[in-house]
């Protein structure tokens, strides 16, 4: 089949004229504002719909399917008939939207990403869409980069997962399907490491971090049949991404056999000008071109001057030959050669389904981390006269987060009205949205919720902040309910980790909620009442401070490494070292307690067995995230203080205990060494079973 697949794009790329070659490598933004007569003469490959709205969300220049299946007519209606391929920003959820994607990696549940991913492929396909610019897969170390709230957080283990799990949702086994999309990966790559977490900037990575920390996501989206790679905007190491041949050459495709094509990120062609790489737009696209770009997104770079720069020696044939196949290529395996249409009647039966809502709830609940539950106050199973007060009390969309195109606010229910729905019938609420009317029903109330964090529009791309503290006005509330002598529970909506210290010592609970999609208010108020349990581990590390960032789990020892009392160790002097709440941290209704772990073997030889007892010493049944971390403790360059290198979930009743067992093997304790080699090295490793990247069990063996 793949024979036969790749001698239909050959005969086709023999027939195309150059000017329709290059035709296949633009991308202009789609809409009403495209002229019929660009995409009949073979000048459009693609299109990007970014702005207003799919079906049923009532705003100007929405595309929708009609008009998707129109745009396609009119692709073929060009000489070669070739069709279009359309993409859009579909990041967590079309029109069901799910959890922020930092929010779903804190699930640490790859399978019910998967099935997120696969429910906004059936929606985005049934509007027409079908390639979309996700999954982000950027490591990020600085919570103040906004687009930290689009990725996996900090752990390559951990995003490596999701990225094969996101990737296989998008596509299925067969992306040709009428309700499957192709995925991006993207920003490939070390777009988490802008400098002060300022959105586009420059990064600087060493080669053994880059290799390690920030390429294995990519690389398993790779491997997992990602059809299509962004390039990122920044300048990496002094090249930009746009312009890296190494990245997208020799690694993606030589090392990796990336088959798929390269589309650039929002004009970051032309932007190789400003970067100072390029003196104009010719030298801009021929050096994307030459480095791997196969597809310029909304520059017209490659448009306005690619016959121009092959005319003049700067490009060749086959280059802009093999950036057309690419792209054919993807378009065959997307099945639109064959299926370029829509079908419309799919919107009503497959788009907001009873379905897709009750997985949304359960990825929101899946996703909530409990950071502090003293005397077991939650759930609230003792309490009958409730305030709820704070920004959100009235929130519908203001939960579904940064990169939300396709929500609609009246799809989602308000707090007030779905904590009413799913509290016992006895219990009394206040609702309050200012401070005055908080502490007038504060005095009659039992117990305060807060609701509190940012808005959607305060993270997500460029929205990057230089405090990570509450939002103003917000701290002061949290203060104002403390004095009132109250138990108070603390229920925090955000898109990355915000500055707690003092808010978490004051509240009796504190529930970490993201921002978590359609149903998150009725998943929220299932969580506070004990219908369901909060299930997230942070996979991100929360300061103390903003002062401590960058800070993140697997950080490297030092020579002075942080000694508790050590005045010439690393340190600050205003604050403790150690994050506020560490990578995997999370809490439940219940409490475990891990016992006996024990090692196959005290010498690793191919592979270890490595185990221990989990027991559920609570009063209720809960589930427990366990973690498997690794030092190697003498390495030829130095190595990491942990390293995340598995996880499992378990379930347990009251009393019961379970034997968890891991299997480690020596491709497992491979790093990028001093000779630039990838592979192990012998010697001393150590090993724990723990809940989290702090705490835990631990052994020792010899590799």
């Amino acid at each position: 089949m793949k024979d036969s697949a790749e001698k239909f794009i050959s005969e086709l790329l023999g027939r195309m004229t150059l000017e329709e070659k290059i035709g296949q490598l633009n991308q202009p933004q789609g809409g009403e504002n495209i002229n019929p007569e660009d995409i009949r003469s073979g000048k459009v490959g693609s299109l990007i719909k970014s702005a207003g709205a799919l079906p049923g969300k009532e705003k100007s220049g929405s595309l929708g399917v009609e008009q998707a299946n129109q745009l396609q007519q009119y692709a073929l209606e060009s000489r070669l008939k070739i069709p279009l391929i359309i993409g859009r920003d579909v990041i967590h959820g079309c029109r069901t939207i799910f959890p922020i994607p930092l929010a779903q990696a804190a699930s640490f549940d790859p399978e019910l990403a998967e099935k997120a991913s696969s429910i906004a492929a059936q929606e985005a396909s049934a509007c027409g869409i079908k390639w979309t610019f996700a999954p982000m897969l950027d490591i990020a170390r600085d919570p103040r980069w906004g687009r930290v709230a689009e990725g996996n957080g900090e752990d390559p283990f951990l995003g490596a997962r999701m990225a094969v799990a996101l990737v296989k949702g998008f596509q299925g086994e067969d992306m040709s399907e009428e309700n499957k999309i192709v995925a991006c990966a993207k920003h490939y790559v070390g777009y988490g490491s802008a400098e002060g977490g300022r959105d586009y900037e420059n990064g600087e990575i060493s080669e053994p971090t880059l290799r390690d920390i920030y390429l294995p996501p990519f690389k398993s989206a790779v491997q997992a049949g990602v059809g299509t790679v962004m390039s990122a905007f920044l300048d990496l190491n002094g090249t930009p991404a746009t312009a890296n041949h190494r990245l997208l050459s020799e690694i993606l495709r030589g090392e990796w056999g990336f088959e798929g094509f390269v589309v650039s990120d929002w004009t970051s062609i032309t932007e190789l000008i400003q970067h100072g790489v390029a003196e104009d737009k010719a030298e801009a696209a021929a050096k994307a071109l030459q480095a791997g770009v196969d597809m310029d997104m909304c520059s017209q770079a490659y448009m306005d001057t690619l016959v121009e720069n092959l005319q003049a020696g700067k490009v060749s044939e086959q280059e802009i030959n093999d950036a057309t196949r690419r792209v054919l290529r993807i378009k065959q395996q997307a099945g639109l050669f064959t299926h370029p249409f829509t079908d419309p009647a799919r919107f009503a039966r497959e788009v907001l389904t009873g379905e897709s809502r009750q997985l949304a709830r359960q990825f929101a609940q899946a996703s909530m981390v409990l950071l502090k539950n003293n005397d077991s106050i939650l759930p609230l199973k003792d309490f009958h006269k409730i305030l709820v007060a704070g920004d959100f009390v009235h929130a519908r969309g203001e939960l579904y987060g940064t990169w939300s195109l396709d929500g609609v606010d009246e799809d989602c229910v308000a707090f007030d009205q779905a904590l009413t729905q799913v509290s016992p019938k006895n219990t009394q609420f206040w609702f309050a949205s200012d401070p005055d009317q908080a502490l007038d029903y504060a005095l009659e109330a039992e117990v305060i919720v807060l609701l509190l964090g940012e808005h959607p529009s305060r993270s997500g791309e460029n929205a990057n902040i230089s405090d990570l503290s509450l939002p103003a006005g917000q701290a002061r509330l949290v203060d104002l309910m403390i004095t009132l002598g109250k138990p108070v529970i603390l229920v925090i909506f955000a898109g990355r980790p915000l500055v707690l210290t003092r808010q978490v010592q004051q509240a009796d609970a504190v529930i970490f909620a993201w921002h978590p999609g359609i149903e998150g208010a009725a998943a929220l108020g299932e969580v506070l009442f004990g219908a369901a349990s909060p299930g997230g581990h942070l996979p991100i590390t929360f300061p103390r401070a903003t002062g401590q960032v960058p800070i993140y789990y697997n950080h490297k020892n030092s020579g002075r490494p942080v000694t508790p009392g050590g005045w010439f160790n690393s340190r600050y002097i205003d604050l403790p070292s150690s994050p506020l709440f560490p990578f995997g941290y999370g809490l439940s209704y219940t409490s475990f307690e891990y016992n006996n772990m024990r090692l196959s073997h005290e010498i690793m030889r191919d592979s270890l067995s490595i185990q221990a007892e989990v027991t559920n010493i609570g009063s209720r049944a809960g589930r427990e995230l366990v973690q498997l971390y690794v030092r190697d403790l003498v390495g030829s360059l130095t190595r990491p203080v942990r390293q995340l290198k598995g996880f499992q979930h378990l379930e347990l009743q009251p009393g019961e205990t379970q034997c968890v067992s891991f299997k480690l093997t020596e491709e497992m304790l491979a790093f990028t060494r001093a000779d630039g080699t990838f592979d192990v090295e012998p010697g001393r490793f150590n090993v724990w079973i723990a809940p989290n990247s702090a705490s835990g069990l631990r052994a020792e063996f010899r590799l």
